[in-house]
C-alpha cells in the first residue's frame, strides 16, 4: 500500500506538472496570438497613417495648383469683357481714311487713338493676354471657330479671312478666332 501510494502520489505529481504545463503551453498560445492580433492592428494602423499622409499631400498639391490658377487666370472674366473695348478701338482706327489721318485738325486724335491702342496692347501684354495670329494657319478648332467657307487657291482649311481676333490668355483660350477658311475646289 505504501508503494500504492507513492504511486499515486507520484502520478498526481506528474499530472500536476502536466496540467502546469499544458496551462503555460496555452498561456503562451493565448499570448503569441495576442501578439500577433496587435501586430496585424499596427500594420493596418501604419498603412491607414500612410494613405492619410499621401491624401493630405494630394489635397495639399490640389490646393496649391487650385491656388496658382486662381492667381494666373484672375483676370479672365475682366479680360474677356475688355476685348470687346480693343475691338471697337480697332475699328475706328481701320475706319478713318488715309486723308483724314494726315488732316492737321484730326492727327492729334488719330495719334491719341493709336496711343491708346498700343497701350492697351501693353496692359494684354503685361497680364499674359495676346493675340492669336489666324491668317494663314490652317484650321484649329481648339483656337479658331469657322464661319464660313471661301472659295480660294489656298489648300481646304486654310484660314484665308479673320472675321474676329481670337485671344490667349496664357496657355488657354480666352476668345476664339472667328475666321472663314478655303472652301475644297468642286
Amino acid at each position: 500500500m505504501a508503494k500504492d501510494k507513492k504511486m499515486d502520489t507520484a502520478e498526481a505529481n506528474e499530472d500536476t506538472d502536466l496540467r502546469e504545463e499544458t496551462a503555460e503551453g496555452a498561456q503562451e498560445v493565448a499570448e503569441h496570438d495576442r501578439l500577433a492580433e496587435l501586430q496585424a492592428e499596427l500594420a493596418e494602423a501604419k498603412s491607414a497613417v500612410l494613405y492619410a499622409q499621401a491624401e493630405t499631400q494630394n489635397v495639399r498639391r490640389r490646393a496649391e495648383k487650385e491656388a496658382i490658377d486662381a492667381r494666373t487666370y484672375a483676370a479672365t472674366g475682366f479680360a474677356r469683357d475688355i476685348l470687346s473695348v480693343a475691338d471697337n478701338l480697332t475699328r475706328a482706327l481701320d475706319a478713318i481714311p488715309a486723308e483724314l489721318r494726315e488732316d492737321e485738325k484730326l492727327k492729334g486724335l488719330v495719334t491719341g487713338l493709336e496711343a491708346t491702342g498700343r497701350e492697351l496692347d501693353s496692359v494684354f501684354a503685361r497680364h499674359g493676354i495676346s493675340k492669336i495670329v489666324a491668317m494663314g494657319d490652317m484650321l484649329d478648332p481648339n483656337r479658331h471657330q469657322a464661319m464660313m467657307e471661301v472659295p480660294s487657291e489656298k489648300p481646304a482649311g486654310t484660314i484665308v479671312q479673320e472675321i474676329q481676333t481670337g485671344y490667349m490668355i496664357r496657355d488657354r483660350l480666352l476668345r476664339p478666332a472667328l475666321v472663314g477658311v478655303a472652301k475644297a475646289a468642286d
